[in-house]
């Protein structure tokens, strides 16, 4: 079931020009290192849908998701002084991959800290990437608070995975490119977990194609952000296991993007994790891709408002494929 988020409020138009800038900044700063991934029509999925559906390949680019986009422009503005003694953050394993190889190309020591709960596969590509991985016996948010203490105890940047402008701006590049690969979208779908992505999309989007529904998609069993937003304040969320690991936890207390969602999108949408499965499975049916989890909820949640926009061009955001081959398969099959 869909949800309105309400009302904007919590950020003024000054400060989304000057985060429009920031993104349009990077949109140029991050080439080539950062990909201009394809944005490719899929007949099978328009087929289905009664929408013409377009997949923006996020996870084609570094390192298997967006991530890498936010990450390379943190990376890009740290200040010299702060390079040599490195970078603290807390990632279930996209963030923290993407930090990692910005980092290794940058010289930066990245250390990472991470829950329990995080895939065994993404901690050890954070690990081959140079990362040091401090394990927490917590959830995704107590990882990413400790994370935040330790920083400021050892007087190093904390880079979050989304309550950081300049990470929030690297994703926003997703939308200038969706804005010249397709000027004519009438909605995005994203998965959406603290909300970095899709803040910096919509707020991209606002100024390059005002109109454009921006739909924020959420698994039913971790909608932190989502339950926010309907509640109007930012709120402990009981969760449960989901596919979806690259959304899964909290929400940091204070994050800029809960406004920023308040004010940007344009309506919210929970799935279950068979419509999770099913979306995995029709891409990988469609289009012979292997998404993980977080990708498949965008997916479904267009599935799920598609006669909304039946015969209206709509983008779904592919944002990774960092997943276990046995997981996926048990998935889909």
């Amino acid at each position: 079931m869909s949800t309105a988020t309400g009302s904007p409020t919590g950020v003024d138009a000054a400060y989304l020009d000057t985060l429009y800038q920031a993104i349009e900044d990077a949109h140029v700063a991050l080439r080539p290192a950062v990909s201009i991934t394809p944005l490719t029509y899929s007949a099978r999925l328009s087929a289905m849908t009664g929408c013409q559906v377009l997949l923006k390949c996020e996870h084609l680019q570094h390192t298997g998701s967006f991530k890498f986009r936010g990450a390379s422009n943190k990376i890009r503005l740290l200040p010299a002084e702060q390079r040599s003694q490195g970078v603290i953050a807390a990632s279930s394993g996209n963030h923290g991959q993407a930090l990692a190889l910005a980092g290794k190309g940058a010289g930066v020591p990245v250390t990472v800290y991470t829950s329990n709960g995080a895939s065994a596969y993404k901690v050890q590509a954070m690990r081959a990437l140079g990362a040091e991985v401090i394990g927490l016996p917590t959830d995704p948010l107590g990882a990413e608070l400790e994370a935040a203490r330790q920083a400021q105890l050892q007087g190093k940047p904390f880079v979050s995975p989304y309550n950081d402008p300049q990470v929030i701006a690297g994703q926003g590049t997703i939308g200038f490119e969706l804005f010249e690969q397709a000027p004519d979208l009438d909605a995005v779908f994203v998965a959406v977990g603290g909300g970095g992505m899709i803040s910096g999309i919509a707020a991209a989007l606002r100024v390059l194609k005002p109109g454009t529904d921006i739909i924020g998609c959420w698994p039913a069993n971790d909608p932190a952000l989502q339950q926010s937003l309907k509640a109007g304040k930012i709120i402990n969320v009981d969760a449960t296991d989901t596919l979806s690991d690259g959304t899964a936890g909290g929400v940091e207390p204070g994050s800029i993007t809960f406004p920023l969602c308040q004010a940007l999108l344009t309506d919210t949408v929970l799935v279950s994790e068979e419509e999770i499965k099913a979306g995995m499975r029709d891409v990988a049916s469609s289009e012979r891709w292997i998404i993980e989890g977080a990708a498949a909820v965008a997916v479904a949640g267009m599935q799920k408002l598609a006669a909304r926009y039946c015969g209206k061009r709509v983008a779904v955001i592919l944002c990774g494929r960092n997943i276990l081959l046995d997981e996926f398969l048990g998935a889909v099959k």
